[in-house]
């Protein structure tokens, strides 16, 4: 048994070789990497919702690189520190899979045996993250309407997704964990300078979230040097700003040989209560 829930009548889906059943006889088919899509026409906002194929790819191809792997890394061990032998993980928003397929494997590597799953709403970039990892069952869905069960999630990661707090409590058990990444006060400080006449940091706060507890605020600082177009541009393009940058700042950057950026996260650990 997967740990998907039919999205129709939330009864609990089983895997098959080309498709995810379950016993009510609604079924949902495989692609051809490997996810399911499991969102129903009532929750899209638009006909292909999520990250389009360009930021898919920009995303792929810029965290493949290593250039957020510090990051990762403290995941890893935070993860590692926060779970059992057999945890139940569910990466919400998980993008193309960088962080996701990263966690498993080090849980594997420590002798761990999780189960773990990805949703995300945008099948571009989840076609990458099933081909990145088989491992770990991916579904197209919505954070706001997660197909898992009451209670069904040991530890949940949100790194730079939407902050669906509702449902992350209802699908986390008690006592279970919540990692909520977010951007530091200067990240991407020096792109924001070659974009913006008047760029302003990140605001930083720690706010507490009804039915969590705060354990911990891990900081992850550090730069990243980006030594051609090739790589300012998939930055630039897997970034918010790709759409709401004014076209004299797309010139600037568009001149750059090379780029070393500030790279800045928070990582928020959450019990819930």
């Amino acid at each position: 048994m997967s740990l998907f829930r039919c999205p129709v009548c939330g009864a609990p889906l089983e895997r098959g070789e080309r498709a995810y059943t379950c016993p009510n006889r609604h079924s949902y088919d495989l692609a051809r990497e490997g996810y399911a899509y499991l969102l129903p026409p009532n929750q899209k906002h638009s006909s292909a919702p999520g990250d389009d194929r360009q930021m898919a790819q920009a995303r792929r191809e810029f965290l493949s690189k290593g250039y957020y792997e510090p990051l990762l890394k403290t995941l890893c061990c935070q993860i590692l520190s926060l779970c059992g032998e057999s945890p139940v993980i569910l990466d919400a928003g998980c993008g193309e899979g960088y962080y996701t397929a990263g966690i498993f494997q080090a849980l594997g590597a420590a002798g761990r045996t999780p189960r773990m799953a990805g949703t995300d709403i945008s099948k571009f970039i989840l076609r990458a993250a099933a081909r990145r990892e088989r491992g770990v069952g991916f579904a197209v869905a919505s954070s706001y309407h997660l197909p898992l069960a009451d209670g069904a999630v040991d530890l949940l990661l949100d790194c730079f997704s939407p902050l669906a707090l509702e449902e992350f409590h209802r699908v986390l058990r008690p006592g279970g964990a919540f990692l909520y990444v977010v951007p530091g006060a200067d990240h991407l400080w020096e792109l924001k300078r070659v974009l913006y006449d008047h760029p302003y940091p990140n605001e930083e706060k720690e706010t507490p979230y009804e039915g969590f507890a705060y354990e911990r605020i891990v900081p992850v600082d550090g730069t990243a040097t980006l030594p051609d177009q090739t790589d300012i541009q998939n930055l630039f393009r897997m970034t918010p700003y790709c759409w709401k940058t004014p076209r004299s700042g797309v010139e600037r950057l568009a001149a750059l040989e090379s780029l070393t950026v500030t790279v800045s996260f928070r990582v928020h650990v959450f019990r819930r209560l």
